[in-house]
């Protein structure tokens, strides 16, 4: 007669210091029921499984294996299956547990431990994820759509400066500027790149390089406005976001620039003032859910004033 499940029971009961009275008190059963699972002579009921798996923090699936061990709780349980199996729903149902035990204030040195490595875990796997994605529109190149595919270089190579690979955006940057001299976007993402690296002077070298060469390009300002602000030559980032406003007046890139620079310098009622332009600029384009955030960022400066 197969004894794994009866011997699973038996053991992960053990394994939590856990009397046969306790599971029964636990369970509202019989003492001599909890016996008889044990023993092999009866089964618990298939609705009382998932209860009985959570008392002994396991799975279902572990009662019948032949080696498994129980774990301190439910939550490192679920996290080491996502460890195993790397998919994203095994992470979320950790992730669940784990936040109740945050929420009630039970959770243990171990439990952050094997909390951050289940983030740490599923960080590189929505890094690999994103990047796949990304690379699926750069594969189409401008078919894809000229705005999208040149929005979607410069969010990789945000990542990429995020993950320690700054000189691959560099690089890279370089050679395609080097084989499309003509083309503004490509500067624009060789600026980008050094920006990302955070070397700000041959970011700013970059642009008064491409200047003379796409005077009435309005995204190349505000590229240049954010990196004199970074220089915090903030005259010039101003003159420069300006511009960008002139050549293109829907330009909210530059507003946004502008906005945080003016919060940067303390100048809370002209930060307010441009939040609220961008707000209204976006209701009256129907963007109801994107004005939300320049609404936000003009409250945090109202009341910063109102202090």
């Amino acid at each position: 007669m197969d004894t794994i499940f009866s011997d699973n029971l038996k053991k992960f009961r053990q394994q939590k210091n856990l009397t046969q009275e306790q599971v029964a008190e636990i369970l509202s059963v019989s003492v001599h029921t909890v016996s008889r699972w044990e023993c092999n002579t009866t089964s618990p009921d298939v609705a009382m499984l998932p209860q009985i798996a959570k008392l002994y923090c396991v799975t279902i699936d572990d009662f019948f294996k032949k080696t498994t061990a129980a774990y301190e709780n439910y939550a490192q349980r679920l996290s080491s299956v996502y460890e195993a199996t790397r998919r994203p729903e095994d992470f979320i149902a950790a992730d669940f547990e784990f936040k109740k035990m945050m929420n009630a204030g039970s959770c243990s040195a171990e439990d952050f431990r094997c909390y951050g490595i289940l983030h740490h875990f599923m960080m590189r796997y929505c890094i690999d994820k994103a990047v796949n994605l990304f690379d699926k529109v750069l594969e189409q190149g401008e078919e894809a759509g000229r705005i999208t595919y040149w929005r979607t270089k410069h969010q990789k190579m945000s990542l990429y400066a995020e993950t320690g690979r700054a000189q691959e955006n560099i690089d890279e940057a370089l050679t395609i500027v080097n084989n499309d001299l003509e083309n503004p976007e490509a500067w624009m993402c060789l600026i980008a790149a050094f920006q990302y690296s955070g070397d700000m002077d041959k970011a700013y070298e970059w642009f008064l390089k491409a200047l003379p060469k796409f005077p009435d390009n309005a995204g190349l300002y505000v590229f240049g406005g954010n990196v004199c602000k970074s220089l915090k030559r903030y005259e010039e980032a101003f003159q420069y976001w300006r511009k960008s406003l002139e050549l293109d007046s829907e330009m909210h890139d530059a507003r946004y620039s502008m906005g945080f620079c003016y919060e940067e310098l303390g100048e809370y009622d002209k930060a307010y003032e441009m939040w609220l332009w961008i707000a209204r600029d976006l209701e009256k384009d129907g963007c109801e859910i994107e004005k939300q955030f320049p609404l936000e960022l003009a409250e945090k400066c109202r009341a910063i004033l109102s202090e």
